[in-house]
């Protein structure tokens, strides 16, 4: 899962977290579980054989069926634009159908927070993951996968993952929240991390 960064001139003074942007914040809060999942995944060499890709899908599955109803929540949706538009569920979906994966059952599965701050924080985690899906993307290639066929889940949007990514992040930032909804937001993003290293250890035990 990827991410982004800010600087001022005159005297080097630090801004505290409050200066810095709400996705900025988040990304601190974040940065070692993001790095201890990205090590954990590779670790399984997901793009050594379509096998091994298929139970990547199927991580990807047990990720985006928790985060799905998030994308269909008209609060949030008034929040941030095309939010309907981001959910990658279906596109998942569709590549573990390409590979003839099986998908997991998933009785009892854990399900993203509806209430607008931590939920903030999870659509963040989800988000953020497109943005560095792009060296996967490439990775997936190895295996004759595409955006097309079996790897659809993978592909940047049309505009670029950049301004997507930057669209995303300005609707996340001017979202107004009190003191307590701010750490509401950021426990989201780390619950939504936390989330995502349980079902890494559901599907490689």
């Amino acid at each position: 899962m990827d991410v982004l960064e800010h600087a001022q001139s005159d005297a080097p003074i630090a801004p505290s977290p409050r200066e810095e942007s709400r996705a900025k914040r988040m990304k601190a809060a974040t940065q070692a579980a993001h790095e201890a999942i990205d090590t954990r995944i590779m670790a399984a060499n997901p793009f050594a054989s379509r096998a091994n890709y298929g139970r990547f899908v199927r991580l990807q599955y047990r990720i985006h069926h928790a985060v799905d109803p998030l994308f269909r929540n008209p609060a949030l949706a008034a929040l941030l634009p095309d939010l309907a538009g981001r959910r990658r569920l279906d596109l998942v979906e569709q590549d573990a159908a390409d590979l003839e994966t099986p998908l997991p059952t998933l009785d009892g599965h854990a399900e993203a927070p509806l209430q607008i701050a931590p939920a903030l924080g999870w659509l963040y985690v989800v988000e953020g993951s497109n943005l560095g899906a792009a060296f996967l993307l490439k990775a997936a290639a190895k295996l004759d996968l595409s955006e097309s066929f079996g790897a659809r889940h993978l592909a940047g949007h049309p505009t670029g993952r950049g301004l997507h990514w930057r669209t995303f992040t300005a609707a996340l930032d001017a979202v107004p929240l009190s003191d307590a909804d701010e750490a509401l937001a950021i426990a989201g993003a780390e619950a939504a991390f936390a989330m995502v290293g349980d079902q890494i250890r559901i599907e490689y035990p």
